[in-house]
């Protein structure tokens, strides 16, 4: 089986040695991400397109692996493909006839071919023969040049050739790793979610910063979707999920500070905070969430007083975009419905907050907030990497993870929709629920209390950062499944 990866277009307008080079940061980002699901998987390829070869026989699989290539970037359409020598043309029908006769049927089609390499004939030689051919000898409709029912895809390189099985749209973008890595501000929410999906897709190393100030409940719930991103769109490298604790920075404004002026100086501490950070992590871009209007601290003249505080690069992906456009995208990752669940921990809200901050009194309102606080933030942050990110959690409190069911006990799957339709959880005698992650906060409350149940998901990951969530919140009736195979 062979997948033929085509690359974001704006790869292939890059001079030789730097496309040569996103082109080899790929190859690698695939092996990666795709070589746990078939460790003889083959990559190779150095100009103009990857190709992917896998054992993998089982349609499921198949499917699961094309779901992987998907969300890579650097990818812009994987290609489902049956391999041939190129002989023929005459040869060539012989192979697509069988395919496409039964298809055909009461159908339009038009025939596309795509050509590399020196040959005898033009693609609309190929094109012509094989679709006139096909028009004769199948009950086709016709050929139909402009929006067919069904095309018949064919692409030649040099002295093979390829019939087009399946075509997957992909993520576009940067191989990830290809441009400097960068720390994202993450909160869990609608925004900080979609810019650090867009810094990823960018080709941009993003690890997570969070600002905790809603306790151990908010840390999980933003750890729960920063995993998510991280393997569905960025598994490719490690990442670090920092924990700033906040808790006492808040305490210091909400006492010292002007109503009027909380908002900013927030933001400005979050900068702050941040900014030395990355230093100490070697990174020389920060990444908000942030659009212009969208809240009173994000004018242009409350964003200027806000930047200021820093000479960190910081970077704003959403600042144009408007707020139905980010939860378009938000829906199209996967992270709409857990945005639309993660409590909103505001910590500072001012009853008349300024639009138009002038440095010279936010300054003066400093002058009044103990600086200790914000450094021993800083110094008590917890960095963890995201592959093992419930290793800082399990520290602190043991969930029970069991490779067997008891009679009574009741699974529940709580992949994301994509991955459990792939693969559906089947066990004979045993009762299963499909409660998707991001619903399960919400859902679970609504389950019989008298009943035990246990988390799935893939890895491991999810369901004991969400197992670890629900004890958070007062219940002791859940633990984690994980089949020893697993």
């Amino acid at each position: 089986m062979k997948f033929i990866i085509k690359l974001f277009p704006e790869i292939t307008i890059k001079s030789a040695p730097v496309r040569k080079q996103l082109v080899k940061q790929l190859r690698r980002n695939i092996r990666t991400v795709c070589r746990p699901l078939d460790d003889t998987l083959e990559v190779t390829g150095k100009w103009d397109m990857v190709e992917v070869e896998t054992s993998l026989a089982e349609p499921a699989d198949i499917a699961t692996l094309a779901d992987r290539l998907t969300c890579i970037p650097g990818i812009h359409q994987a290609l489902e493909v049956a391999e041939y020598p190129l002989t023929s043309m005459d040869d060539m029908l012989e192979t697509v006839r069988p395919v496409f006769t039964d298809l055909l049927a009461g159908k339009t089609f038009c025939v596309r071919v795509k050509r590399n390499g020196s040959h005898a004939f033009t693609s609309g030689d190929v094109e012509r023969f094989i679709g006139g051919e096909l028009n004769q000898s199948t009950d086709a409709a016709g050929v139909k040049l402009k929006n067919p029912d069904i095309k018949v895809e064919i692409e030649i390189k040099h002295n093979r050739w390829f019939l087009v099985t399946r075509r997957h749209p992909g993520l576009g973008g940067y191989p990830m790793g290809s441009q400097d890595p960068v720390l994202s501000l993450i909160s869990g929410g609608f925004d900080s979610t979609v810019s650090s999906f867009l810094t990823m897709k960018r080709g941009l190393n993003t690890h997570f910063c969070f600002f905790n100030l809603g306790g151990h409940a908010h840390e999980l719930a933003v750890k729960e979707v920063a995993y998510f991103l991280w393997n569905r769109y960025g598994a490719s490298h490690r990442v670090r999920f920092v924990t700033i604790p906040f808790e006492g920075v808040v305490e210091e404004i909400l006492t010292k500070i002007d109503n009027s002026q909380m908002g900013v100086i927030l933001k400005r501490m979050m900068l702050r905070a941040a900014s030395k950070t990355a230093e100490i992590m070697d990174i020389h871009a920060l990444v908000t969430g942030e659009a212009v209007a969208q809240v009173s601290s994000q004018t242009l003249p409350n964003l200027a007083v806000i930047d200021s505080v820093t000479d960190t690069l910081t970077l704003r992906p959403l600042i144009a975009m408007d707020k139905q456009d980010i939860i378009s995208v938000a829906r199209k990752i996967g992270t709409e419905d857990f945005a639309k669940s993660i409590p909103e921990y505001c910590a500072v809200i001012s009853k008349k907050p300024t639009t138009r901050a002038k440095p010279e009194k936010i300054e003066r309102e400093e002058s009044f907030f103990d600086f200790s606080v914000l450094d021993s933030a800083v110094d008590n942050r917890r960095s963890v990497s995201i592959a093992d990110i419930i290793a800082d959690d399990l520290s602190r409190e043991q969930i029970e993870v069991v490779d067997t069911i008891a009679k009574n006990d009741v699974i529940i799957d709580i992949r994301h929709p994509t991955e459990e339709e792939l693969k559906p959880l089947v066990m004979e005698d045993r009762e299963i629920e499909v409660i998707p992650f991001y619903h399960l906060m919400s859902k679970f409350p609504e389950l019989d209390r008298e009943r035990h149940y246990l988390l799935y998901c893939d890895k491991g990951v999810m369901s004991q950062l969400h197992a670890m969530h629900l004890r958070d919140e007062g219940y002791t009736n859940v633990a984690v499944f994980q089949p020893e195979n697993k």
